[in-house]
C-alpha cells in the first residue's frame, strides 16, 4: 500500500491485527422504542465509547504504527477539530513521540483540553480564513511527519476496522444489513467502513451522512467528480465539516456508496435527544447525523434492518446542555 492507493481488505484487517487490545470493540446497540417509530430494526454503533470519545484513535494509531522508528522520532503534526487530534495525541503518548496539532480557534474546548492533557502542543488558526497545510507547513519542514484526518491510506484502513466489526457482530445475531448510514466529512471514516461492508455483503447499501451545506460528498457522488462547499455557511456539527471530500476517499466512494443524505441542524439536534432518551448516550452533533437521517425519507426503511455508526461523544456540557 503506497501514499496514494486505497486499502483493500487486506490492509483493514492489518489494521485490526495492530489495534487488537488497544481499542474497544463497541457494541451494537438497538431501542425497542426507536425500531417501532421506523418499522425497521436500527442496530446502533456507538464509537462514542470508543477510546478518546470517538473512532479517529483507530486510523490514527494505525497511521503512527505504519510509520518508521526513525520518522516517529522526529515527531507527527496534524489539523483537526478536535476528534482526529485526540486519536492522534492519544497515540503519539502511547509511542512517546512529540505532536503539534493545529486546532479551529473556535473547536469545542472540552476537544482542545483533552489534546492538551494528552500532551501535545495546540496551535489555533481560523477555520474559515486560515489555509490547514499552510498553519502545518513549517513544522512539515523541521521534519514533523504530517498524520492527515482522512485522506491517508493507513487512516482510512483504520477507521475501515468499524466495517470488519459490524458485519462479524450482525452475523452473530443472525441478521442481514439491508443498509449502513454513517457520518462523512472528509470520508475516512465511511470509505475505510464501506471496503469492510462490500467485502462482506456487496448488496448492503453504504450511504453518507452529511449536514446541510456541507454535503460535498453526497453532490460529489451526483457529479461524478469531486465538488466543494460554497463558502459562508455554519453547522453545529463542527466534527464533520470539511471543504470538500478526499481525493482517495472519493475514490472509494464513488465505487461503494449508495448516495448521500443532507440533514438539518434541527434534525440533528432532534436526533441527540433521541440517542440520549432512548440509547442513554452522549453523542456529539457530528456524531449523531446517520440517527438524524434515519427520518429524512431518503432511504426505505419498513422492514429493513439498518446499521448506524453514532462516530462520536466529544461536545461541550453547555453546547449539549443547551441541545437537550
Amino acid at each position: 500500500m503506497t501514499a496514494t492507493t486505497p486499502p483493500g481488505i487486506a490492509d483493514i484487517r492489518r489494521a485490526a491485527a495492530r489495534l487488537s487490545g488497544l481499542i474497544v470493540e463497541t457494541p451494537l446497540i438497538e431501542s425497542l422504542e426507536l425500531n417501532k417509530r421506523f418499522g425497521a430494526r436500527i442496530l446502533f454503533k456507538p464509537e462514542t465509547l470508543q477510546r478518546t470519545g470517538s473512532f479517529k484513535f483507530r486510523g490514527a494509531y494505525n497511521k503512527l504504527s505504519s510509520l518508521s522508528e526513525e520518522e516517529r522520532g522526529r515527531g507527527v503534526v496534524a489539523f483537526s477539530s478536535g476528534n482526529h487530534a485526540q486519536g492522534v495525541a492519544a497515540s503519539a503518548a502511547m509511542f512517546g513521540v512529540k505532536a503539534v496539532i493545529a486546532m479551529p480557534a473556535d473547536a469545542p474546548a472540552m476537544k482542545v483540553g483533552n489534546v492538551r492533557k494528552m500532551g501535545a502542543e495546540v496551535v489555533p488558526f481560523d477555520r474559515f480564513r486560515d489555509d490547514r497545510m499552510t498553519v502545518v507547513g513549517p513544522y512539515m519542514e523541521k521534519g514533523m511527519v504530517l498524520v492527515p484526518p482522512f485522506d491517508d491510506p493507513a487512516i482510512i484502513a483504520g477507521q475501515g476496522t468499524i466495517g470488519l466489526e459490524l458485519m462479524r457482530q450482525v452475523e452473530a445475531l443472525g441478521a442481514s444489513l439491508d443498509a449502513v448510514l454513517v457520518p462523512c466529512g472528509g470520508g475516512g471514516l465511511i470509505s475505510g467502513i464501506s471496503v469492510a461492508v462490500k467485502d462482506a455483503s456487496p448488496g448492503t447499501a453504504v450511504w453518507a451522512v452529511e449536514p446541510e451545506h456541507f454535503d460535498d460528498t453526497r453532490r460529489s457522488l451526483a457529479a461524478g467528480a469531486r465538488v466543494a462547499n460554497e463558502p459562508g455557511h455554519s453547522s453545529i456539527c463542527d466534527a464533520i465539516l470539511t471543504a470538500e471530500p478526499g481525493v482517495i476517499t472519493f475514490e472509494i466512494n464513488r465505487r461503494n456508496l449508495a448516495g448521500g443524505i443532507a440533514v438539518s441542524d434541527k434534525a440533528t439536534a432532534q436526533a441527540m435527544r433521541d440517542a440520549m432518551a432512548y440509547l442513554k448516550l452522549v453523542v456529539e452533533p457530528g456524531g449523531c447525523v446517520g440517527l438524524a437521517a434515519l427520518s429524512s425519507g431518503e432511504i426505505e426503511l419498513a422492514g429493513k434492518c439498518v446499521a448506524v455508526v453514532l462516530s462520536g461523544g466529544n461536545v461541550d456540557f453547555g453546547t449539549y446542555a443547551g441541545i437537550m
